[in-house]
């Protein structure tokens, strides 16, 4: 019997959930990438993140995060190089509620974005 699979921690949603090729192929189903695949890709490529580091904020195992991350980036390379949509959604998540030690660091975004919404309030009161 296998093991059951882990929730993976990821800090928000993505702002986009898809995206569309300008001129589309001749194959036009879309691509779809896991929200926890999203989270991969923004942790190691977008934050800088090692593969150790994104599994111990994701929740999960350095093996884990490699295959999951392959796969990803498999996904995007297919979608760029066929003219493919992409859609994001799906997989094996569980939101981040900002309360966890790393959330007072700069790579998370529900912290970040809860402080921005407070500076905006203090600046609107301030007027």
């Amino acid at each position: 019997m296998p093991r059951p699979r882990k929730c993976r921690r990821v800090c928000r949603l993505p702002e986009n959930q898809g995206f569309t090729p300008v001129c589309p192929g001749a194959d036009s189903s879309p691509v779809v990438l896991s929200v926890d695949e999203y989270e991969s890709i923004r942790l190691i490529d977008r934050e800088g993140f090692s593969q150790a580091q994104c599994g111990e904020y994701m929740k999960i195992a350095r093996t884990t995060v490699q295959q999951i991350y392959t796969t990803a980036r498999k996904k995007l390379a297919d979608a760029l190089a066929e003219g493919r949509p992409l859609r994001i959604e799906g997989g094996d998540y569980q939101l981040c509620d900002g309360s966890a030690d790393h959330c007072g660091r700069s790579f998370c975004c529900k912290r970040r974005c809860h402080r921005e919404i407070s500076s905006e309030n203090e600046t609107s009161t301030m007027r």
